[in-house]
C-alpha cells in the first residue's frame, strides 16, 4: 500500500496514547491525536509536528454520542478513511474500590469510559475502517481483567477493583465478540496491555515508561495481513484471558 496509512489514538494527547501517536508517526503515517481537552490536545499535536509527525487534534469524548460523530466527521473530511483506530482512552475509576463499600457510580463512570466508550468509537469509525485495504483495531487493555491470572494463586494482579478490572475483563470480552463478527473481513482487532507505566492513571507509580507501554499497540496496529485477531497480548506474547 503506497497511500499514507491514518491512525486515530483515542486518549492521545498525554502518556501511553501520546507515546502510540509518536511511535506510529515515525513509519510517517498521518496520527489523529483524539483528546477532550482543547488545550492538551493542540500541544501534543504540536510537540509532535515539531518531532516530525504528520499529526492532526481530533476533539474527542468517547462518552459522548455527538463528539464522536463529529470525529468521525473529521477524520471522513480530511482523511476519508481510517486505517487504524487504536481505542486508549480509559479511566481508573475513584477509590476506594472494594465491592463491598465501592459506590457504584465509580462502577459505572469506568464501564461507560473503558467499554461503552469503545463502542461507541468503534462503532462510528467502522465504516471508516472498512475503506482501507489493512484495518487494523487495537483495545488497551490490562493483564488485571486476565480473569486467569485474578484467579491463580500468588499472581500479581494489583489491588482489589471493583471498576477498573471488570471494566478491562469486559473489554476482552468485547473484543472477542467483535473478532466473532468481522471474522470474514480484513479488519484484525486484538486487545494489548501496555504493563504498568508510570502515568497519571495510576500517579507515576509504575515501573515502565510510557513509550515502553507503547510498543505492542504499535506492534498490533502493524500486523500483517494474516495476523490475529480476537487475542490479548502484552509483550511477552499472548495473554491467557
Amino acid at each position: 500500500m503506497n497511500e499514507q496509512r491514518i491512525a486515530l489514538v483515542t486518549g492521545a494527547n498525554k502518556g501511553i496514547g501520546y507515546e502510540i501517536a509518536a511511535g506510529l508517526g515515525t513509519f510517517g503515517w498521518r496520527v489523529g491525536v483524539g483528546a477532550r481537552d482543547q488545550e492538551r490536545r493542540e500541544t501534543a499535536v504540536a510537540k509532535l509536528r515539531a518531532a516530525g509527525v504528520d499529526a492532526f487534534g481530533v476533539p474527542l469524548d468517547v462518552t459522548d454520542d455527538a463528539s464522536v460523530a463529529d470525529a468521525a466527521g473529521l477524520i471522513e473530511d480530511r482523511a476519508g478513511r481510517l486505517d487504524v483506530l487504536v481505542n486508549n482512552a480509559g479511566i481508573t475509576g475513584s477509590a476506594p474500590q472494594l465491592p463491598t463499600t465501592a459506590d457504584v457510580t465509580t462502577v459505572r463512570a469506568a464501564v461507560e469510559t473503558n467499554v461503552i466508550g469503545v463502542i461507541r468509537v468503534t462503532n462510528a469509525m467502522l465504516p471508516l475502517l472498512r475503506r482501507s485495504s489493512s484495518p487494523r483495531i487495537v483495545n488497551m487493555s490490562s493483564v488485571v481483567g486476565s480473569l486467569t491470572r485474578q484467579t491463580t494463586p500468588g499472581t500479581e494482579t494489583g489491588p482489589i477493583s471493583v471498576a477498573y478490572a471488570p471494566s478491562k475483563t469486559f473489554l476482552n470480552a468485547l473484543t472477542v465478540q467483535y473478532a466473532k463478527e468481522l471474522c470474514d473481513t480484513n479488519i484484525l482487532i486484538n486487545a494489548a496491555c501496555p504493563g504498568y507505566c508510570a502515568t497519571d492513571l495510576n500517579g507515576f507509580r509504575g515501573v515502565r515508561t510510557p513509550e515502553q507501554g507503547a510498543a505492542i499497540a504499535i506492534r498490533l496496529a502493524t500486523l500483517p495481513d494474516d495476523g490475529p485477531s480476537g487475542s490479548f497480548f502484552d509483550d511477552e506474547g499472548e495473554v491467557p484471558w
